[in-house]
This record gives C-alpha cells, sequence and structure tokens, in this order.
C-alpha cells in the first residue's frame, strides 16, 4: 500500500513539471507571436509609400494596411500612423 502512494506522488510531480513546461513553452511561442507581429507592422511602415501626390495607387495600399490590421499585424495606432502617411 505504502509502495502505492509513493508511486501516486511522483507520478503527480512528473505531471506538474510537464504542465510546467508546456505554459513555459506555450509562453515563447506567444512571445515569438507577438515578435512577428511587430515585426511585420514596422516593415508595412517602412514600406509605405509617399503621400498621394506622388501617383502611387493609395487605395491598393490603404486596402493592404487594412488586411494587416485585422490581422493584428498592426495596432489600432500603427494602422492610423500609416494611413496618415499615405494620405499625407
Amino acid at each position: 500500500m505504502r509502495g502505492r502512494g509513493l508511486m501516486l506522488v511522483a507520478g503527480m510531480r512528473m505531471g506538474q513539471q510537464q504542465a510546467q513546461q508546456q505554459a513555459a513553452a506555450q509562453q515563447q511561442q506567444q512571445a515569438a507571436v507577438e515578435q512577428a507581429k511587430q515585426q511585420g507592422a514596422a516593415e508595412a511602415m517602412a514600406a509605405a509609400p509617399a503621400p498621394a501626390s506622388a501617383g502611387t495607387d493609395v487605395t491598393a495600399q490603404i486596402q493592404k494596411l487594412s488586411e494587416l490590421h485585422k490581422s493584428g499585424a498592426l495596432s489600432d495606432e500603427e494602422f492610423a500612423a500609416a494611413k496618415k502617411k499615405l494620405l499625407g
């Protein structure tokens, strides 16, 4: 009976360790996703063309920015700033 109790405790500890490892892996993955979003937003901002007076297709550029915004790659503030840059 005592051996069974020790095995149960050992199994519980292993389960706790696995849960902690999974939580740590999930946090790392979440951080990587957030970093990728921020990098994509920065690239979108840098790639935004000059104001409309330069003769670019502003509508298409705003649609691309809107898609990035809807996907979560651009925050509300980043979307507004990029749109403002496009519109001059």
